[in-house]
């Protein structure tokens, strides 16, 4: 006897429920707006009539996803809650990232790499070849310079300033942070990464190598990691809107849209 029922099957097909995706569209505008929500202003954000959206509540908030508070208004119930914290339990952003990084390197040509902020600063911890015959040597563990290279210079504008000071400080022989500013050149610099959405670093640190970095935000919003390519300068375009950087950004925004995050990628 066969077990499989039509419900399985119609969740194994790429096909979906269109149902449950036009649902969804509510719970994704809660999630989006972060608030409580009238039903007016509720379907008005999901783009769908008040009455069309209001048999979903009722469903929703059955199963917990949804809940009315005394106002009236909706908002994202327990298991919605629940849900969120299994996710955060589960929540790895290298893990996440990691199999986009032959994707990357593959759809650029270019060595790809990922980095987090460690104990001494940006730290590599995965780096994933080009796909060419020319490779740019490099291992995880290496702490990147934030001065001096492309991964350093998107934590240094987007990681908060107290630790961008102390890592500066450590790696000027242990300096106190408290008495250092970045200089006005490192500053303008770091405003036109913040602007761009990426940062460059051309025959920085090794002659005839550039590299390019963007960065990844987590739910909160914070940096989580940044993904890097490098490569030779004879052949790595470095416009900042050029197609390797719209590349890297969308991949970049790919990634922190998976990781929750609330605000829109930089450049973009």
């Amino acid at each position: 006897m066969n077990s499989t029922s039509g419900d399985d099957t119609s969740i194994r097909s790429s096909r979906g429920i269109q149902s449950i995706e036009v649902g969804g569209r509510l719970l994704l505008a809660l999630a989006h707006i972060g608030r409580a929500l009238s039903l007016k202003d509720l379907a008005r954000e999901a783009k769908m009539a008040p009455g069309k959206a209001h048999p979903y509540l009722v469903s929703f908030s059955k199963l917990g996803l949804i809940e009315q508070d005394a106002a009236g208004r909706y908002g994202l119930g327990p298991l919605a809650l629940q849900l969120g914290l299994i996710s955060l339990q589960q929540y790895d952003p290298v893990r996440l990232a990691t199999p986009l990084l032959a994707e990357l390197a593959q759809a650029t040509g270019h060595t790809a790499a990922i980095a987090i902020w460690g104990n001494r600063g940006p730290t590599i911890v995965r780096i994933e070849e080009a796909p060419t015959a020319v490779h740019v040597h490099m291992r995880p563990g290496t702490v990147a310079s934030l001065r001096d290279t492309a991964t350093g210079k998107v934590f240094a504008a987007f990681q908060e300033r107290e630790r961008v000071l102390e890592a500066l400080a450590e790696a000027d022989s242990g300096r106190s942070p408290a008495k250092r500013t970045l200089p006005r050149s490192f500053e303008a610099e770091l405003a036109q990464v913040r602007a761009r959405g990426v940062s460059l670093a051309i025959d920085s640190t090794l002659p005839g190598i550039s590299a390019m970095a963007a960065p990844v935000f987590d739910v909160n919003g914070r940096v989580a990691m940044s993904l890097t390519l490098i490569g030779p300068s004879v052949v790595f375009d470095a416009k900042p809107d050029g197609p390797l950087a719209i590349t890297l950004r969308s991949f970049a925004q790919m990634l922190s849209r998976r990781l929750g995050s609330p605000i829109p990628q930089p450049g973009v």
